[in-house]
């Protein structure tokens, strides 16, 4: 069985079939849906879909880098009431993204900080999206120096230092996507180096869809492809990858 830590099922690309979408994660052994919040216009999508598929899907609470902007306290003021109401399994999605606008860095920032506060409070795990600003997110978790703090890294996608860098807290995996299966991105030297007990596995449907579907909507039932490239890299079966990689989640989430 596999469990894909990371899928916006939630999000409109998915309003006309989400069901079927869902059986064909069953098909698939796929049978935890993990999902990460965007901003408070999503928050009610994610908490009704994870009622609807209770034990299925499984939502989080957080705000998007990408998200904040000036006004993203009131934002956090929305948000934070959720976790206390819907007991979510983490804080997420949050990080810093400096590919898109480098001119909100600052107020990222606080929005991260801030977060990853209420993640100590109630002892819960983050989940941290990392764009161009590994550095940045270093730099934040060692100053807060946080013994308790768990997560994982949504969507690694650096390189080995990083890696180890990451693995050091203590507390972290690495949430690895289709982007392992694209030929030219070296991850999967990347992964030679590191062993699979500090993996999970995740999609970003509707996004970042692994060969040999790449440029059309990701989903769910794809986690098999993330695996069996895996399987290829640790030279061990695709069910023992699902083995390993979702009792890795269970772990982090409490699941």
């Amino acid at each position: 069985m596999f469990i894909d830590t990371h899928t916006h099922i939630y999000l409109e690309d998915f309003s006309k079939d989400r069901y079927q979408i869902i059986q064909e994660c069953v098909k698939a052994k796929v049978d935890k849906l993990l999902l990460p919040n965007i901003d408070s216009s999503t928050i009610e999508d994610v908490i009704n879909i994870s009622k609807d598929y209770e034990n299925f899907c499984f939502p989080m609470v957080g705000l998007h880098p990408c998200s904040v902007s000036h006004g993203f306290n009131k934002e956090l003021t929305i948000l934070k009431p959720y976790i206390d109401k819907y007991k979510p399994i983490a804080i997420g999605e949050i990080g810093i993204d400096l590919y898109w606008d480098k001119s909100t860095y600052e107020f990222q920032k606080n929005a991260f900080i801030e977060q990853i506060n209420w993640a100590v409070e109630f002892n819960l795990p983050i989940v941290i999206h990392a764009r161009e600003s590994y550095k940045e997110i270093f730099q934040i978790l060692d100053s807060l120096n946080y013994d308790t703090l768990k997560g994982v890294f949504h969507c690694f996608s650096s390189n080995l230092n990083d890696a180890k860098h990451i693995l050091d807290y203590g507390g972290f995996k690495l949430g690895i996507g289709g982007l392992v299966t694209f030929k030219n991105s070296g991850l999967d030297k990347v992964l030679k180096e590191i062993k699979i007990e500090n993996l999970v596995l995740e999609t970003d449907s509707p996004y970042l869809t692994p060969d040999p579907f790449r440029g059309k909507r990701n989903k769910s039932s794809y986690i098999p492809l993330i695996a069996n490239k895996l399987s290829d890299i640790y030279e061990i079966s695709i069910e023992e990858i699902g083995k390993i990689t979702s009792l890795n989640a269970a772990k982090i989430f409490n699941i």
